[in-house]
């Protein structure tokens, strides 16, 4: 995957990189994703950079002063020419000075450019940093904030050999100096509001770049840090990768509800209540909730609708956040949208648990999700030895086509209209569900 994809990136973007372990880096490889792409960009910084990396990256070089006429010239040079680097004046230690948070914000307004990249701050090229009392130094106008850590900081010594102001970060991620850095450390600081989101605009998205993760083991930490790091509704989304490699991004950790849909009658039962018919010492219900909450997704939900008090009373316990659809009876829609309306704003993707599919497993639901990770599809669907079936994973830019269903409409309708990644699965019996008595006596 590569970066803009996995930043979904949307036009006339502002872009801010903070923070340590490569954002220099990150910052001119997605100038070059863009460029290929036919953008027109400028880069720049609101500190400084190194001159020998101004040096490296082909662009026309503009000498920013603060002028009146200067964007004049910025908007002159993008006619003819995909990407602008704009520095200001030489400075000791071979590095180079950039421009006034003033001037991004008013080439923000100006839209001459479909996205603008900035560095804000320094950290002495080492992996891990807090900023200090005087940066991240970040233009009103920043869409997207990316706070880069490099995995390569963990297991450090937390002192100012290896860390960037490692008594701040101390005191932010509650360490001592001389603990090993843990990703634990690593998420505190990164989500503080005087780590890595600080000074973050009101109505900017931020999302976490974890670099340098090159092997399994260092893809394991990343995936702790990413994990830990959606437990903060500072951090919006978290992209692990190296992005020096050729594909940047190795996945992308947005958050996931995994959402039970248990709100039908079972017309078709004789009678019993189908949500709570027996399976291997649970209920149906009970086990469709535990699949889910064994998963890696980030929390469950349960729609409950015929029977709801009598399903109710026996899931009290259990790990999911109980939603009742009133309008059960006008078909299968309206539970996906009871759902669906529960959702915090801070999801980005559901996927769709039916409480009759009792030899579903969790492994089946962590491969539908993790195949959205490494892809950021919109849609996602397991097939069984061939045979598409459920549970389907939806982002959210299908919800509102979601809640448009009607009556009996279900995902399905979603799903055939647009293109979809599939996870195979070799066992048919994973996807069998359970509509009359005589199949759930089948599979018992």
């Amino acid at each position: 995957m590569n970066l803009s994809t996995s930043f979904r990136l949307q036009l006339h973007d502002v872009i801010a990189f903070v923070g340590a372990g490569g954002k220099t880096t990150a910052m001119f490889r997605l100038a070059e994703e863009l460029v290929t792409q036919g953008k027109k960009i400028i880069v720049t910084t609101t500190t400084k950079l190194g001159a020998d990396q101004v040096e490296t990256w082909h662009a026309v070089s503009l000498q920013y002063d603060a002028s009146n006429e200067f964007i004049v010239r910025v908007r002159e040079a993008l006619q003819t020419n995909l990407q602008i680097l704009i520095v200001s004046d030489d400075l000791p230690d071979n590095k180079v000075s950039g421009v006034s948070t003033e001037f991004i914000d008013e080439l923000a307004a100006s839209k001459i450019a479909d996205v603008i990249l900035y560095e804000a701050d320094g950290a002495r090229m080492l992996p891990f940093k807090a900023p200090a009392s005087h940066e991240p130094v970040v233009a009103s106008s920043t869409m997207l904030l990316v706070p880069v850590i490099g995995i390569s900081a963990l297991g450090l010594s937390l002192d100012d050999a290896h860390v960037h102001r490692a008594d701040r970060v101390a005191r932010l991620a509650g360490a001592q100096m001389g603990d090993p850095v843990t990703p634990l450390m690593v998420a505190r600081v990164l989500a503080h509001s005087d780590g890595g989101v600080k000074n973050k605009p009101e109505a900017a998205r931020v999302i976490a770049l974890v670099n340098q993760v090159e092997d399994d083991a260092q893809l394991s930490s990343a995936r702790e840090i990413a994990h830990l790091l959606l437990g903060y509704n500072s951090i919006d989304a978290v992209a692990i990768g190296a992005v020096k490699n050729a594909e940047p991004i190795r996945e992308t950790h947005r958050r996931v509800a995994a959402i039970v849909l248990a709100a039908g009658a079972g017309t078709r039962m004789i009678g019993q209540v189908k949500q709570l018919l027996p399976w291997r010492g649970k209920t149906l219900i009970e086990n469709a909730i535990d699949i889910a909450a064994k998963s890696i997704a980030n929390e469950t939900l349960v729609v409950l609708g015929a029977r709801a008090e009598e399903i109710r009373a026996v899931i009290r316990n259990a790990p999911a956040r109980v939603v009742l659809n009133r309008d059960w009876q006008v078909g299968h829609s309206t539970s996906i949208r009871a759902g669906l309306n529960a959702l915090s704003k801070k999801i980005d993707a559901a996927i769709f648990i039916n409480a009759d599919q009792p030899l579903l497993t969790s492994e089946v639901v962590n491969a539908v999700i993790q195949r959205y990770r490494e892809t950021d599809a919109g849609i996602v669907t397991p097939e069984y030895a061939g045979k598409r079936g459920s549970p389907v994973l939806f982002d959210r830019r299908y919800f509102q086509e979601l809640s448009n269903l009607q009556g009996e409409e279900g995902g399905r309708e979603v799903l055939l209209k647009y293109p979809a990644e599939r996870v195979q699965f070799t066992d048919a019996r994973l996807g069998s569900d359970v509509d009359t008595i005589e199949e759930y006596n089948e599979l018992t």
